[in-house]
């Protein structure tokens, strides 16, 4: 029997509908993101809650009001090179995973997990518990001014906001994204907020805040290496970007805000009402913006919690890949059935968050990350050189300069060596941590030394935790 080609054809429309459908209808991670929430994303973490938190830690650590603008505006320029360096990595590894998968490809599985290690142990909680920190600080502080505001309330705001996050993550990617491009929006109208009064009174002659800027008084060597971490924390997210052009155009302006908002600052404070000040943003608006002042801090805090959406929803995605690999459980790896969310990663998150921030106190929690946060960045760039020396013709879209390679992997090894005396509790307390990972990965990745009963116990467990939490592993490959 002969089919005509209409039957054909109509076949070959109704087998490529039925094909789309079922891929449609399978459990995978959907590609949600459009171009306005990426960019909210990437906005909504660079310029998040660090801009709110480290203006007091870069001034306590540098000593002196010019030093510390100095140091904002070299934190943007080592921020830049970074990022370059990123857009290399990026681009010549498209895998997921971010700089778990650039370990893995540059330097070795070992390097690769104990960033995976860290970053769930340890740097995450750390960082989403000094962000909702500052969220509970501007929520909180208002109600209590002139007063200190009770620490127990705080915490207790802060875990409110966490939680809020985690259950926006674990319900839906797009309303996620709707959320982040919201409040993106509302952070920029609030540095603007705080710029434009701050300007305005320095040209109106308002400078006495200024006379003796490098007062060296203050100054401690030993202590720069800690007002380093402060400003790179506010910029450290403009290392998910891969387009060159993007981070330099970005960067420019993110770094010229920052440099901005602080002189607003310091026009309307002096030195050391910014340090006795826990809610800096506050203290401003009382005295730059008294009509709108109580606008403020729900500004600011509405910024920190877009900066903490941010983290949660990029970082289950590296302990996503990380499990795929094989170095996590895999029901890190599985997603929701319905909701197409990694909904174990993100939730494996929140008690960890939360015994943190019980005991946590933003500026030591800021040393304690950014101690192997900075380290891994640094082992990253390195492994982008070796990879270069070793492979010469692997595929490169982006090559940045060598020199700005060398200078950038140099100098973060000199601020994390240089840490490690500054502030020995702390960072060495992140070392540590770092370290240990390493006879967890020897006896339980590189080959396991689990008892069979151990083993079997933990998968009858993930077994019937996966049952609950209705999750699957993906049906369709989108990596």
């Amino acid at each position: 029997m002969r089919v005509s080609k209409r039957e054909s054809a109509t076949d070959k429309v109704s087998d490529e509908g039925t094909e789309k459908t079922v891929k449609d209808d399978a459990v995978h991670l959907r590609r949600n993101i459009g171009l306005l929430p990426s960019i909210s994303f990437i906005i909504g973490t660079v310029v998040g809650s660090g801009i709110f938190i480290a203006p007091k830690g870069v001034l306590m650590n540098s000593g002196s009001v010019g030093l510390s603008l100095l140091v904002w505006a070299l934190c943007g320029v080592l921020s830049t090179f970074g990022a370059l360096c990123y857009a290399e990595l990026g681009t010549s590894f498209r895998k997921s995973g971010s700089d778990y998968t650039y370990l893995l490809e540059t330097l070795g599985p070992l390097t690769a997990f104990l960033r995976l290690w860290s970053e769930l142990i340890f740097i995450r909680p750390a960082v989403a518990t000094y962000v909702s920190l500052a969220f509970g600080q501007y929520v909180v502080e208002p109600l209590f001014m002139p007063c200190a505001a009770p620490t127990a309330l705080v915490k207790l705001v802060s875990m409110l906001g966490v939680m809020f996050v985690v259950a926006m993550n674990c319900w839906s990617v797009s309303m996620a994204a709707r959320l982040q491009v919201l409040l993106t929006f509302i952070k920029m109208f609030a540095l603007i907020l705080i710029i434009i009064p701050g300007i305005m009174a320095l040209v109106n002659g308002k400078t006495e805040n200024f006379r003796n800027v490098f007062d060296t008084d203050s100054l401690s060597l030993t202590k720069l290496p800690l007002a380093f971490y402060s400003g790179l924390y506010a910029y450290s997210e403009v290392l998910a970007l891969t387009i060159p052009l993007a981070i330099i155009f970005s960067m420019v302006v993110v770094t010229v805000f920052y440099v901005l908002v602080n002189v607003a600052y310091y026009t309307m404070m002096t030195a050391n009402e910014l340090l006795m000040s826990d809610a800096v943003a506050v203290t401003f608006a009382g005295r730059a913006l008294q009509v709108v002042a109580p606008a403020i801090p729900v500004l600011v805090a509405l910024s920190c919690l877009g900066a903490l959406n941010g983290g949660f929803f990029g970082v289950p995605r590296m302990l996503l890949v990380g499990a795929r690999e094989g170095q996590l459980p895999a029901i890190l790896s599985m997603i929701h059935i319905h909701r197409q969310t990694p909904l174990p990663a993100v939730l494996c998150l929140y008690p960890l968050v939360i015994i943190v921030m019980v005991r946590g106190e933003i500026f030591q929690l800021i040393n304690f990350a950014s101690f192997s946060r900075w380290l891994f960045i640094a082992l990253a760039t390195l492994g982008m050189i070796i990879h270069r020396y070793r492979f010469p013709d692997h595929p490169r879209p982006f090559k940045v300069p060598l020199a700005v390679a060398v200078i950038f992997t140099i100098v973060c090894f000199f601020i994390v060596g240089l840490s490690l005396y500054s502030d020995p509790w702390n960072t060495g307390g992140s070392f540590a941590l770092t370290l240990s990972g390493i006879p967890v990965y020897y006896l339980t990745v590189k080959k396991s030394y689990i008892p069979k009963r151990w083993e079997k116990t933990f998968n009858y467990l993930s077994l019937h935790l996966q049952i609950f939490l209705e999750v699957a592993q993906q049906e369709v490959q989108t990596y």
